[in-house]
């Protein structure tokens, strides 16, 4: 102030100054608070060191300056009040907001003024004192406050919970919007009323206490029943939290309230459950108790390692034993040894978790005999709790029961096998007869060359009616020794298909469904064409000579079920048989796989075409289905296994010539009955062969073992005593790979059971023809092997 060069303003020097003004500036001097001082027409500027912060980048032009020129950005918003001070009017002005640049930057800011007229000694004024507190900082707190509060509000108001806050004079100060669902009153209209104006006195009197508690600096909590104004139930969780002030002194309590309603009658339901609960079970252990004293079965509970843990009465009245003998004992003491391996390997199961439906062991009764016992278990972490039933009668019965069924078997089986034997023996007798009359026939002297041709060829085709009867039985036996190869059945049924219209006769009507692609399958053709002739043979005479035969092939996915028969996975060929015919009566269904069965007129049949027809379906891994109803025709549909199409050969085999004379073809025959080996070595010997006989298996390796290069062939009988031919081709395979073996048989169950071995086999009778052919066959087989070197 003395500094400044004052005659540079309005003023002038100090020394000129009114008064008035001297005092005035003394005092603003002398105020800790923020002041100025305008004077003056001009308003010059004068304010102290408190005012100084306030002027920022002003403050080096403010002293003398015009109040208009100093503060020409707040100077329209101050104005009014400066003219209503010139005017003789103090003024008050609180939280004026005014923008200001005091950093050169415009801002918002609050200030708080008085404007107090100055007067000169002529009583007339002069200027006006203005007195300034910024208030920016408070007014932006409680602004930012205020907006928490109504953040917090918000944030109350959307709670299911009642809250609001109480002073120590029980009034409310704070209120949220629950109250509008509990008193259906707005929160304005909460705040400022006391408790005393929202309760009643019973209310009151029931939260007294609680109050008092709180204002005593103790938290509490209460629940009441606070039914909703409609009557329905509610119940009030109730807290009140206490508030202290910034001296430790209770200024109120807050309030949380909560309905829990739902929650109380939750507990209520649960209670209720769990009482249900406990009775239930003690319902349910009263009735195990009674069942374990009083049941007829055995009931046990043992340890994994069979230690005894519990035993019911029963075992003393079935086993004899009373608890004393059994509890602590191990359970395997009371075991026959026999069902001791069996019995451990359940208990380790069941330490495992297996629960056995049923299980059956011997227990030994107290009298030293064991009972057979049936086990239902169940397994839980630490032991095996079981029933168990006594089934030792009902054993009994049953084995007697299973015996006197195998006896029945059996008696059955003797009278199947006579009525079978008297079939065989009539055909046979009768083949027999032919042959005996025509050779005794061919011992006439002077037979005639026509007659004894005549006679021998009756021998010849009786020979073959006998093979094939053979045959049809040992099919039915599924014991015949099939000659499988893989072939076309589709072709196989076209072929056949020609010649069933001959079968038939021209009033039947034959269709024939064989479908585009190849199906191939691993059986014996001759014998499939056969089966395929016997059924078409008995629809035809079922149809009486007239009517319509439908023979499909199709490839299907399974053979399905069919009574107690289960249903066969895999692929298969299904060749069906349909005829318009009688059809089958119900009756005869489960007999006419039957040898020997036939409805057939005496000379019309012979009982065994159906027989060759499921032992060869049966043999070559399939089945055979029928459906029939009387009056409407039958179905018969074969099933035989699909197998993949084969690979075309690199040799081909063509089917030989008989021999000539004079070949030489070198074999060894193997033979152990007499006139068959001496039958086979003539024969082959007038055809040309040179041949050695051997009795048995040992001779045959004996004459190999000499020089096995001096025969192309050995011809082999399979049924011999000793070591058989089948093992002595395998053998001779192992012993001289390159030489084929032919074996022959009439009857062989290892041949029926595993077919040849990959062995030539010739069936018995067979006729010298058959034989040169098939001699021939193997030996061209073995020559063009070594021309190509393999």
């Amino acid at each position: 102030m003395r500094a400044h060069e004052w005659s540079r303003t309005p003023v002038g020097l100090p020394q000129g100054w009114p008064t008035a003004l001297k005092v005035t500036v003394n005092l603003i001097l002398a105020s800790p608070e923020s002041m100025f001082l305008a004077w003056g027409p001009d308003l010059t500027f004068f304010f102290n060191d408190a005012y100084r912060p306030i002027l920022g980048p002003r403050l080096s032009q403010a002293l003398g300056a015009s109040l208009p020129e100093l503060w020409p950005d707040a100077w329209e918003q101050v104005r009014p009040m400066v003219e209503l001070a010139l005017a003789g009017t103090a003024s008050r002005y609180d939280d004026l907001p005014l923008i200001t640049a005091r950093n050169g930057v415009g801002e918002q800011t609050w200030w708080s003024f008085s404007y107090s007229p100055v007067f000169d000694e002529d009583e007339d004024i002069g200027g006006f004192l203005c007195v300034v507190t910024e208030t920016t900082q408070r007014v932006l707190s409680e602004r930012a406050l205020r907006a928490r509060e109504r953040e917090l509000l918000l944030i109350t108001d959307t709670l299911p919970v009642l809250i609001a806050f109480i002073d120590q004079d029980l009034v409310y100060r704070f209120a949220n919007r629950a109250y509008e669902d509990w008193f259906f009153r707005s929160p304005e209209e909460v705040i400022g009323l006391s408790v005393h104006d929202l309760l009643d006195e019973a209310c009151i009197a029931a939260r007294r206490a609680a109050f008092e508690a709180a204002l005593a600096g103790e938290p509490v909590r209460l629940e009441l029943d606070w039914p909703h104004r409609d009557g329905r139930p509610r119940i009030a969780d109730i807290r009140y939290l206490p508030r202290r002030a910034d001296d430790g002194t209770v200024d109120g309590f807050y309030v949380f309230v909560l309905d829990v309603t739902d929650r109380k009658q939750a507990e209520h339901h649960l209670r209720e459950m769990n009482e249900t609960l406990e009775r239930r079970v003690a319902e349910r252990t009263k009735d195990r108790n009674a069942l374990w004293q009083l049941s007829s079965d055995i009931m046990l509970r043992c340890g994994f390692d069979g230690v005894i843990i519990a035993v019911n009465p029963a075992w003393t009245e079935v086993l004899g034993w009373g608890e004393g003998d059994l509890v602590g004992s191990n359970i395997f003491e009371f075991i026959h040894p026999d069902d001791l391996k069996h019995t451990a390997e359940g208990a380790s199961a069941s330490s495992d978790g297996h629960a056995f439906t049923r299980f059956d062991n011997r227990y030994r009764h107290k009298n030293g005999e064991y009972r057979w016992i049936s086990w239902s278990t169940r397994p839980d972490e630490d032991a095996i709790n079981a029933v168990g039933r006594d089934f030792t009668d009902e054993r009994a019965k049953a084995d007697a029961l299973q015996a006197a069924e195998d006896a029945l078997r059996q008696a059955q089986k003797m009278e199947a096998i006579g009525q079978l034997t008297g079939g065989v023996a009539h055909d046979f007798n009768n083949l027999l007869t032919v042959i005996k009359s025509s050779t005794n026939l061919l011992k006439r002297p002077d037979l005639q060359e026509e007659r004894r041709l005549r006679y021998v060829g009756a021998i010849s085709d009786t020979v073959d009616r006998a093979a094939k009867l053979t045959g049809q039985l040992l099919a039915f036996a599924r014991r015949q020794a099939l000659r499988p190869e893989v072939f076309e059945i589709g072709h196989s049924l076209s072929s056949i298909g020609d010649m069933v219209g001959t079968l038939t006769g021209s009033r039947i009507d034959v269709d024939v469904r064989v479908p585009a692609h190849a199906c191939f399958v691993d059986a014996d053709p001759s014998q499939f064409d056969t089966a395929i002739v016997n059924v078409v043979v008995n629809a035809r005479d079922a149809m009486a000579g007239e009517g319509r035969l439908v023979i499909a092939m199709t490839e299907v996915s399974g053979i399905p079920a069919v009574g107690v028969h289960p249903a066969a996975p895999g692929t298969f060929v299904a060749v069906s048989i349909t005829d318009t015919g009688a059809g089958i009566a119900q009756a005869d269904m489960d007999r006419i796989f039957e040898p020997f069965f036939t409805t057939k007129g005496v000379g019309h049949g012979t009982g065994l075409g159906l027989s060759q027809v499921i032992g060869f379906a049966k043999q070559s891994g399939g089945d055979v289905h029928v459906e029939s109803e009387a009056g409407h025709g039958t179905t018969f549909t074969l099933y035989i296994p699909r197998v993949p199409d084969p690979v075309a050969s690199d040799i081909p085999d063509d089917e030989p010539e008989p021999l000539v004379d004079g070949h030489g073809t070198r074999v060894l025959v193997v033979e152990d009955n007499v006139d068959v080996g001496r039958f086979a070595t003539q024969a082959l010997a007038e055809l040309g062969y040179v041949t050695v006989w051997a009795a048995n298996a040992d001779e045959a390796l004996a004459e190999l073992a000499r020089d096995a290069a001096r025969f192309d062939v050995v011809f082999s009988d399979v049924v011999m005593p000793g070591m058989d031919g089948i093992d002595l081709g395998h053998e001779i395979k192992r012993l001289y790979h390159d030489l084929p073996v032919v074996l022959t048989s009439g009857y062989s169950h290892v041949l029926a059971r595993n077919g040849t071995y990959g062995f030539e086999l010739l069936h018995k009778p067979y006729s010298v023809e058959q034989l040169s052919r098939i001699l021939r066959k193997v030996a061209m087989w073995r020559r063009r092997k070594s021309a190509l070197g393999l």
